[in-house]
């Protein structure tokens, strides 16, 4: 039952941010940029383990990994503005994102932390 009771919310939430964004560009983007994923891996970690260690590698990691995160906002908009269509646009910008979580792992290692 608690495992229905996480996907419930947790889907909730998602469905809601995307019904407000066709209302509201804005407050769907506000709402999308809040880490709520993030909070709720938090949350949910918390309850299951009350292991606040987990919690605070859990929340480094989420920093370092948010960082290459952004190319998929920079690159989809600029290949959308240029007429390539929409699902060839969030693929290419998919695979730079990827391509930039390998390059930050990559960089993160050498530099001696572990995510």
């Amino acid at each position: 039952m608690y495992y229905i009771i996480k996907i419930v919310i947790t889907t909730f939430l998602i469905v809601l941010i995307s019904e407000i964004s066709k209302r509201s560009s804005f407050i769907g983007a506000l709402l999308a940029s809040i880490p709520l994923m993030s909070v709720l891996a938090m949350l949910w970690l918390y309850v299951d383990t009350k292991d606040v260690s987990k919690i605070s590698m859990l929340s480094t990691s989420i920093f370092w990994l948010v960082l290459p995160s952004l190319a998929l906002f920079v690159t989809l908009p600029f290949l959308l503005k240029q007429g390539i269509n929409f699902y060839l646009s969030l693929s290419v910008s998919i695979i730079v994102t990827m391509l930039c979580y390998w390059l930050m792992v990559t960089v993160l290692n050498q530099y001696g932390i572990k995510l």
